[in-house]
């Protein structure tokens, strides 16, 4: 039946969301999404993009169009290279500022709890005949999710690392105070794999190896 690229934007404050739906996930696609989100919000004064490391984030037809919305001349000879229009996109002095989460930790940015919420309330158990009626569907959903359901999300992590080789007695202490998601009990395949730290290994006796 086809399948559809649903570019989706999460706006903190208020938890609503702004998407595009289509058949494609390309870079112009992208840059359509950034400006029916930069539209919809004419009195933004800075706007801070929150994005993972895909390759259409940082393309070449963004950093125009960040230049035209800022102001700003943009010599594209000058950004050739993914370096230079990362370096170009993150610059805080301009109004539209990318943030690109760090490698693996795109669960770092809000709008994957709202992929969650999508994935288990619409898409868990869908049946859908058609690409035509998958669209209708979820725009039907999306639009009421924005008028009864979006709220802000209350965001607990507190930025500590989240390590395995901490002693599970300090893993148990984060994980009570939210700071990390560890259960009280270490599973088999974590003692396996993270065993005690030497000083609380248990000394085996010279008679048991005997």
């Amino acid at each position: 039946h086809g399948t559809r690229a649903l570019l989706t934007t999460f706006c903190v404050p208020t938890g609503r969301v702004v998407w595009n739906l289509g058949p494609t996930r390309t870079s112009i696609d992208w840059v359509r999404h950034l400006e029916n989100v930069a539209t919809q919000f004419p009195l933004m004064k800075r706007f801070d993009w929150v994005v993972d490391n895909l390759n259409t984030h940082w393309s070449r037809e963004v950093c125009p169009w960040v230049a035209q919305r800022c102001g700003i001349p943009c010599d594209v000879r000058a950004l050739a290279t993914g370096r230079q229009r990362r370096a170009f996109l993150t610059d805080p002095s301009h109004k539209h500022v990318f943030h690109f989460t760090p490698l693996h930790g795109s669960w770092l940015n809000q709008v994957e709890l709202f992929f969650s919420v999508l994935s288990r309330r619409f898409l868990k158990r869908g049946d859908f005949a058609s690409a035509a009626a998958f669209e209708e569907r979820i725009q039907s959903w999306l639009t009421a999710y924005n008028r009864d359901h979006a709220h802000p999300y209350r965001w607990t992590y507190t930025g500590e690392p989240l390590v395995r080789d901490t002693p599970f007695s300090q893993t148990r202490r984060q994980q009570r105070r939210g700071r990390a998601g560890f259960g009280t009990h270490p599973s088999l395949w974590v003692r396996k794999l993270y065993p005690p730290r030497p000083y609380r290994r248990k000394v085996t006796s010279l008679a048991a190896n005997l």
